[in-house]
């Protein structure tokens, strides 16, 4: 058995001899080689090729040959065995491609809302080390450049749907737990596919956070919006209405939510009947005319749900000046309100977030996620009624069907 150590007099006849690149990397290796002939000798108690049993701690067994990745090179060492026991040199990376599983285990914990404190013992009840935090912080802060990229990726073609809705988390702010809000846009493109548009924190809801965000998704190229389908909050119709300039769809589940509250318990189920009534109209005009007929049947004895008829008319069922093939999907934020639910599971896990960029990395990673999904999944509308939204439409519909 021969010691693979280079000759150190063997660097200086490179260095002679100009060889920049091979004397780097022969310096590396020979580095490399010395370190763990240092290491094993201090594992075995004497130096290598000593005659000393009763000093012996540990005896090598040959060299096993290990490619390593540097800056110099790709390099081969021979990495000293063990007769009892293994080694493995600290400055290489060891199982290379367990180490990526780990990460990809940690961030995955994390995106799935498993807090950073519970991580180390996911880890190692996988077997594995142990890590500190501020190394699962360091993994987590990883998934920061894929999130970005999915958050600024630019929006091609025509988006007639978008829904935009928010929810609120915990954050620290300057010693204080504080609640954000947390904003997400879904749309639904010419071809009927759904996906996460984008995202923002901002701590509160006012008609310049929505502003900025619509303007934001425009700059990113949205366009061909027909209708927004949203909460009634003022904020965001006054947005929709300076930024985009589209029709305005009021949730059609808060306003009967809306209606209720108005109503007492005993009675609130007969107010939803006849309010339901209404959206069972095969047309536009049938729900109008039943609206306005329900809304003088409950005003004597309900007079507020009476007003707030009145004054939503136009709103609520701005939907059915689209095509009837997209009613059910277009008339109410449930697409959004699934979503949401989805995050809160996953953010109430973490509880108090420590600043802004944690709730983008976790909320972000989380709908760049959905939207991998929703592409995989069929169409969410059907492609049919969507040409009458756009003037190319009929030729992406001709082009489809051929």
């Amino acid at each position: 058995m021969t010691t693979p150590n280079l000759a150190l007099d063997q660097f200086q006849q490179l260095a002679a001899q100009g060889a920049d690149v091979d004397l780097l990397r022969q310096m590396v290796q020979f580095m490399a080689q010395r370190l763990m002939e240092l290491d094993v000798e201090a594992r075995c108690g004497v130096p290598y090729d000593t005659k000393a049993p009763a000093a012996r701690l540990n005896s090598r067994n040959g060299y096993r040959s290990r490619a390593w990745d540097t800056r110099a090179g790709s390099l081969t060492l021979q990495v000293p065995k063990l007769r009892r026991g293994s080694y493995f040199p600290d400055f290489l990376q060891p199982r290379r491609r367990a180490e990526q599983a780990l990460a990809a285990v940690v961030q995955e914990a994390y995106v799935q809302g498993i807090s950073t404190r519970s991580v180390d013992d996911l880890v190692q009840a996988l077997g594995l080390e142990g890590i500190s935090k501020s190394e699962v912080s360091r993994l987590c802060g990883e998934l920061d450049e894929q999130v970005g990229a999915f958050l600024s990726r630019p929006i091609e073609g025509d988006w007639p749907y978008l829904w935009i809705d928010a929810t609120y988390v915990k954050t620290r702010e300057a010693g204080r737990i504080v609640s954000v809000a947390v904003i997400v846009a879904v749309a639904v493109n010419l071809d009927g596919q759904r996906q996460v548009l984008g995202m923002k924190v901002g701590a509160s809801e006012a008609e310049p956070f929505w502003t900025e965000f619509l303007r934001s998704l425009m700059r990113r190229g949205l366009r061909g919006v027909k209708l927004v389908i949203s909460d009634s909050h003022e904020g965001i119709k006054a947005a929709v209405g300076k930024v985009l300039k589209s029709s305005w769809q009021r949730c059609r589940v808060h306003f009967m939510r809306n209606a209720l509250a108005h109503a007492p318990k005993t009675q609130r189920r007969m107010v939803s009947a006849a309010i339901a009534t209404v959206f069972a109209q095969e047309t536009a005009a049938g729900a109008h005319e039943q609206w306005r007929v329900v809304a003088d049947q409950l005003r004597p004895k309900f007079p507020k749900i009476g007003q707030l008829m009145d004054s939503a008319e136009q709103e609520v069922l701005t939907y059915m000046d689209f095509p009837r093939a997209h009613w059910l999907q277009i008339h109410s934020t449930n697409p959004l309100e699934r979503l949401n639910a989805e995050i809160k599971r996953r953010t109430n896990v973490v509880g108090i977030f420590p600043n802004d960029a944690a709730i983008t990395r976790l909320v972000g990673a989380m709908l760049n996620e959905q939207s991998d999904e929703w592409a995989l999944q069929r169409r969410y509308l059907q492609l049919e009624g969507l040409q009458t939204l756009s003037d190319t439409a009929p030729a992406r519909l001709a082009a489809v069907q051929r």
